[in-house]
C-alpha cells in the first residue's frame, strides 16, 4: 500500500492518512484538498476493514472447520452405533448368547465414542464468535466521521 507523497497542488504541510490536523493546516487548505484528504483516509479506513474481516474469517473459519470433523466424527458413530445395535439384535435373535453379546458391547463402546465426539464438536461450534472485531470497528466508523469536540471552523 503506498501513501501519499507530496506533489503539486498539496499543503506543504499535508499529512498522511490517519495522521491528525491542526485548525491551521485545515484554514490553509482549499476544498479540494480537504475532500481529497478525506477520501484518502476512508479508502484507508475501508482497506483497512477489509483486511481485518479477512483476517478474521480465516480465524474463524479453522474453527468451524473443527468442529465440522468433530460434528462428522459423531455421524459416523452415529452410523457405527446403529450398524452394530441392528446386528445385535439380529444375532441375539438368531443366537441367544455369544455372538450377540459381544455385538452389542460393540455398540455401546461405538455409543460413547460418538458421545464424546458430539459434545467436543459442540464445544468447538460454542467458541465460533463470528466477525466481533471487525463488527465492533464498522460500528465505530459512523463516530469517526462526525466531527471533534473541538472543532475546526474556517
Amino acid at each position: 500500500m503506498s501513501m501519499p507523497t507530496q506533489g503539486p497542488g498539496l499543503d506543504p504541510g499535508y499529512q498522511a492518512a490517519g495522521a491528525p490536523h491542526s485548525a491551521e493546516e485545515v484554514r490553509g487548505s482549499s476544498i479540494g484538498e480537504l475532500m481529497r484528504q478525506v477520501t484518502t483516509d476512508l479508502s484507508t479506513l475501508m482497506r483497512q476493514e477489509v483486511e481485518l474481516a479477512k483476517a478474521e474469517i480465516r480465524q474463524e473459519g479453522k474453527k468451524a472447520g473443527k468442529a465440522a470433523g468433530f460434528f462428522g466424527g459423531a455421524g459416523f458413530g452415529g452410523y457405527m452405533v446403529a450398524l452394530f445395535l441392528s446386528i445385535a439384535v439380529w444375532q441375539f435373535l438368531d443366537n441367544v448368547m455369544d455372538s450377540g453379546l459381544a455385538a452389542l458391547i460393540v455398540a455401546v463402546v461405538w455409543a460413547a465414542v460418538a458421545a464424546v465426539l458430539y459434545s467436543m464438536g459442540k464445544k468447538n461450534a460454542e467458541r465460533i464468535r463470528g466477525l466481533k472485531q471487525t463488527n465492533d470497528s464498522v460500528q465505530r466508523i459512523p463516530d469517526a466521521l462526525k466531527p471533534h469536540p473541538e472543532g475546526v471552523t474556517r
